[in-house]
C-alpha cells in the first residue's frame, strides 16, 4: 500500500505498523517522535498502530547541538 512518509510517497506492506515504518528511518528510537495524519502517536502504541492506504506519517528525530 502507499503512504506518505515524511512528505514522500512510499510503498509498505498492507499490514505495516507504525513501528515497522519508523524502523525504515532509524534503528535508534531514542528522541524519536511519530505522527500519523497530524496526530502524535505515543511510542508505546507504535507496535499496535496499523497504517492504512494514504496515511501521512511524519517521523522526527531530535538532534542535540549547540
Amino acid at each position: 500500500m502507499k503512504i506518505q512518509l515524511n512528505g514522500n510517497s512510499h510503498d509498505v506492506d498492507a499490514n505495516a505498523t507504525l513501528e515497522q515504518v519508523v524502523a525504515l528511518i532509524t534503528a535508534d528510537t531514542a528522541g524519536t517522535a511519530a505522527a500519523v495524519n497530524e496526530e502524535v502517536v505515543p511510542k508505546a502504541n507504535w507496535a499496535q498502530y496499523s497504517l492504512h492506504e494514504g496515511d501521512a506519517v511524519e517521523i522526527l528525530t531530535a538532534v542535540q547541538g549547540g
